[in-house]
């Protein structure tokens, strides 16, 4: 990935509320994790029922949720999954298909802790976000 895709995908990665609160270094370090795939029409992205290793997040392009072969929900360019498959392992609850020739940065479990190790205070804004995030749960569940 050059410097200006990696701009861009930092970018991408500043609308993902998790990141939301990282420095644009800390984006692009992140942005450099994650290796870039591209998907053809019909290509199943990830598969109901395996197991998860990380995050998606749609660059270009359209892709399908379905569960039981039944339309759950359109991604488009700046939508993203996956992102808790990064600190627990678990299994994929629906389908996700390419509609339309589509890239994804994606961000494995494995390369995002690795990253981490070197990166405390990423880790640490992160840890934040999450601990924020899990307050604000009981609130919205109760109204």
């Amino acid at each position: 990935m050059d410097k200006k895709e990696e701009e861009a995908v930092a970018q991408q990665l500043a609308t993902v509320p998790l990141f939301a609160q990282l420095s644009e270094r800390q984006l692009k370090s992140i942005a450099k994790t994650g290796a870039v795939r591209t998907y053809a029409v019909g290509d199943h992205v990830v598969t109901k029922g395996e197991r998860d290793v990380g995050f998606y997040l749609l660059l270009n392009g359209h892709m399908e949720v379905k569960s039981e072969g039944k339309h759950i929900a359109d991604l488009h360019s700046g939508s993203f999954f996956g992102e808790m498959a990064l600190f627990q392992d678990q299994v994929r609850t629906a389908d996700v298909i390419a509609a339309a020739a589509s890239q994804c940065l994606v961000l494995s479990r494995w390369d995002f802790w690795g990253a981490m190790s070197r990166e405390p205070e990423t880790l640490r804004a992160l840890m934040v976000e999450l601990v924020r995030r899990l307050k604000e749960t009981p609130k919205a569940l109760s109204e």
